[in-house]
């Protein structure tokens, strides 16, 4: 079975490990949100396209959730004596990931060839792409009338301040990344991960033809990132209702009703199902909380089994 993935963040991360590990070599596509990219210090950081590539390669900070295992933070220490903002961690060897991304780049390499470059240097069998080549960055502006850079919300604020709107700059001149609409097109399954239905996996649903694939795929299983009325990590529940959608599984639901043919929520949200099945989505009830890695595997193993 070859799966294509749509997917940003720890809670992508985490389901990607999974299914990489129930499925055999090269049977495992990755597309991720690149609207959380940002230049600090100089450098060019993919914040998901990192994280989805750490956790493959098994070197990832599992306790933070981001960057790698037994980093060390001299060089930001060091720009911090220099008197420079240092509120978005990078460690030492992160910053190496991104310093080869910016060379790369500036020789002219696309985003998604960089991407492959390193995902093979570091031994990952899984196929990742970033959802473009182009430039799309999330924009948060907020009820006190200021607006933000996704990683200034949510690292410099800590996802504090209320949402008002998400603005995505550049999507609508953005097209998907080379490889990406074949990619879901050609796989048996199509999977969207438990990630933020705003902005993870909205900025990949808005890139062209990327929903029309989907709608002409006859297998599109979404797992819900919201459990009893709460996001099970990260900003979802602060930020549906920039999108009209209630705080819940169903309220997920309804954004993917156009192309979602099964809709999976926790087993103790129950009580959702019946209101996806009148959305006309098959809806299945399973453990969806990662607490580690074999909970991964195991959420991982019944979706294909689905």
């Amino acid at each position: 079975m070859t799966i294509t993935a749509l997917a940003g963040g720890v809670g992508g991360s985490k389901l990607l490990v999974g299914l990489q590990n129930a499925l055999v070599p090269g049977e495992l596509t990755a597309v991720v949100n690149t609207a959380d990219d940002a230049t600090m210090y100089g450098v060019h950081v993919s914040p998901d396209v990192d994280i989805v590539t750490y956790w493959l390669c098994g070197l990832a900070d599992t306790e933070r959730g981001w960057g790698l295992r037994d980093d060390t933070f001299n060089v930001v220490a060091g720009f911090a004596r220099l008197g420079q903002e240092v509120w978005f961690s990078l460690g030492d060897a992160d910053l190496a990931t991104c310093l080869f991304r910016t060379q790369r780049m500036a020789d002219g390499v696309s985003l998604s060839a960089v991407t492959d470059e390193v995902r093979r240097a570091l031994g990952v069998e899984t196929r990742i792409m970033p959802m473009s080549d182009d430039a799309v960055r999330t924009r948060v502006v907020t009820e006190d009338g200021r607006t933000l850079e996704f990683q200034e919300y949510f690292v410099k604020e800590h996802q504090e301040p209320a949402v008002k709107e998400v603005r995505f700059a550049g999507i609508g001149d953005a097209k998907p990344a080379p490889g990406v609409i074949e990619a879901i097109r050609d796989a048996d399954r199509v999977i969207l991960c438990p990630s933020n239905p705003v902005v993870s996996l909205g900025p990949i649903l808005m890139l062209s033809g990327v929903r029309d694939a989907l709608r002409e795929h006859n297998d599109v299983i979404a797992v819900s990132p919201i459990v009893r009325g709460r996001a099970v990590k990260g900003p979802a529940d602060k930020m549906l209702h920039v999108l009209g959608a209630e705080v819940s599984a169903s309220g997920v639901a309804g954004l993917y009703r156009d192309f979602c043919t099964t809709f999976v929520v926790d087993e103790t949200d129950i009580e959702e199902a019946a209101l996806i099945e009148q959305l006309g989505m098959k809806t299945v009830a399973l453990d969806t909380i990662m607490r580690d890695l074999p909970a991964s595997d195991r959420l991982a193993r019944s979706l294909l089994e689905l």
